[in-house]
């Protein structure tokens, strides 16, 4: 067992720096993981350039890192050598939304990559046994560390409540959209209209069960994209795109009566949109805050066949080619960046 471990600490904005440490030891509850595939989030993405994210912000040094998997690192433990996903959320269990069955929103919870907790972007980490999510053979690490973005794109359709038959919308085809797009279809979504600033994200939507797609210029031509929808707007809309502009495309597409999920963080901390157009639609709106225990769908969704989350990867580094990862996922030349500690 190594002595020491590269680091990927953030100092501060844009302030990224590879560093040693030692190998972390595991306290009561937790097990030593050898990290073997990471995904960068548009999260981690708004740490980098913004120092913060929501009302989140660095006080310290953080590892970032929320999407992983690796391989258990304890000798002693009957895991040991065992592939894992990693649930990246350690809520409290005992505060009321915990005990309700809301453990995305707990009061004390805990989140890799955030805030005072360290993510996954080093060699080795601990983590509790109680969040680590065996993998079958048939899928690798690296589509192991894409288990959590489906993990909120899956809460995101659930409370979309998508019917056979349905029309839905989604604006914003990074890989969470693109795995919405995925789900409404296994859902049974008759119709799926998708929208995004980059024609190969569109392409990969289209591949993946979308109907119909707008290329998004400037703005976001919500004209157009209610022309797409057949002039009858959509019953589901889901905004996955992390800015304002799409917010309002997602209210103005939404038929009256419809339902709107907005799953995308804005940089501003600021969620707009016209009170008129949902007044007047008696539009449901709901936020989506992370996921709920979906690691075991999830996992059984992408056993099946029935996701795919291979072809979101299109870029890999290792550790030491830190900069060039985050360069690739800021200007967003592919689909999903991985780093490979």
């Amino acid at each position: 067992m190594k002595r020491d471990m590269d680091v990927l600490r953030l100092h501060d904005v844009g302030d990224l720096r590879l560093g040693s440490e030692p190998v972390p030891q595991p306290g009561p509850g937790e097990l030593l993981l050898r990290v073997t595939a990471v995904g960068i989030c548009g999260s981690d993405l708004h740490w980098l350039e913004e120092g913060s994210i929501g009302d989140a912000q660095v006080s310290n040094p953080l590892v970032l890192g929320h999407e992983f998997a690796g391989v258990v690192a304890s000798p002693d433990s009957k895991l040991s050598g065992q592939r894992v996903a990693v649930d990246p959320a350690i809520p409290c269990q005992v505060c009321e939304f915990c005990q309700g069955g809301n453990s995305n929103l707990c009061s004390d919870l805990h989140f890799a990559g955030h805030g005072l907790d360290d993510g996954a972007l080093r060699e080795y980490m601990t983590w509790p046994e109680l969040y680590l999510h065996p993998l079958p053979e048939t899928i690798s690490d690296e589509e192991g560390a894409l288990l959590e973005p489906l993990g909120v794109a899956l809460h995101a359709v659930d409370l979309g409540k998508i019917r056979p038959g349905s029309s839905v919308g989604v604006f914003g085809c990074g890989p969470i959209g693109l795995l919405v797009v995925q789900l409404a279809r296994l859902a049974g979504a008759g119709e799926i209209l998708v929208s995004d600033r980059l024609p190969h994200r569109l392409q990969a939507a289209l591949s993946m069960g979308a109907t119909k797609s707008v290329l998004v210029t400037d703005q976001w031509d919500v004209n157009e994209i209610w022309e797409s929808s057949g002039g009858r707007g959509v019953e589901v809309a889901f905004e996955v795109a992390l800015e304002n502009l799409a917010v309002e495309t997602a209210i103005t597409a939404a038929k009256p009566g419809g339902r709107v999920i907005l799953v995308g963080i804005p940089s501003e901390d600021r969620t707009t949109f016209s009170a008129s157009t949902a007044r007047r639609k008696g539009l449901t709106i709901k936020l989506s805050r992370r996921m709920k225990f979906t690691y075991p769908r999830a996992i059984q969704l992408v056993e099946d066949g029935l996701i795919d989350v291979r072809s979101l990867i299109s870029h890999r580094y290792p550790l030491s080619e830190y900069q060039q990862a985050f360069q690739a996922a800021r200007q967003r030349e592919g689909l999903k960046v991985l780093i490979l500690p």
